[in-house]
């Protein structure tokens, strides 16, 4: 299957109709608004979004991503990774996955980062078949809502 791996960003209508339902597959409490200002956030702090298309147009995976300069090095560090229910198991992931680590490489990155909840079994499986490994434990503290710093 052919993909055709298409950044997505602020203002442009495939951020709606496209990126928005697989990422509310992931992440089901950020309903469209929240979406939308997440996103135009997001992009300020240099979030791009990657969507793979199939030949007929449908999106068929997203990834959010950026690249970082860490004490650890450049690294591009993956937020989110999600492929429509249907298209997983076909590659469509791996493909997309392979996309930034070529990003990554162009960019002077040393690796690749993302976080992946402790129950998520199934993409715990995908990461370590793309030769991922775990190479951190993610320590997390909610605090009280407050005012957004803007």
């Amino acid at each position: 299957m052919a993909l055709r791996m298409v950044d997505v960003g602020p203002g442009e209508p495939a951020l709606t109709t496209d990126v928005a339902p697989l990422m509310a597959a992931l992440r089901p409490g950020l309903g469209p608004a929240a979406f939308a200002a997440f996103a135009a956030e997001a992009h300020r702090q240099g979030l791009v979004f990657t969507a793979a298309y199939d030949e007929g147009g449908r999106c068929l995976a997203v990834a959010g991503h950026r690249v970082l300069a860490t004490s650890r090095g450049r690294l591009m560090f993956v937020d989110d990774l999600v492929t429509a229910p249907e298209a997983r198991s076909t590659g469509v992931g791996g493909r997309l996955l392979a996309e930034l680590r070529e990003r990554a490489a162009r960019a002077g990155c040393v690796r690749i980062e993302l976080d992946s909840g402790v129950t998520n079994q199934a993409a715990h499986r995908f990461y370590h078949a793309q030769r991922m490994t775990v190479g951190a434990f993610h320590f997390a503290l909610d605090l009280p809502a407050g005012p957004a710093a803007g």
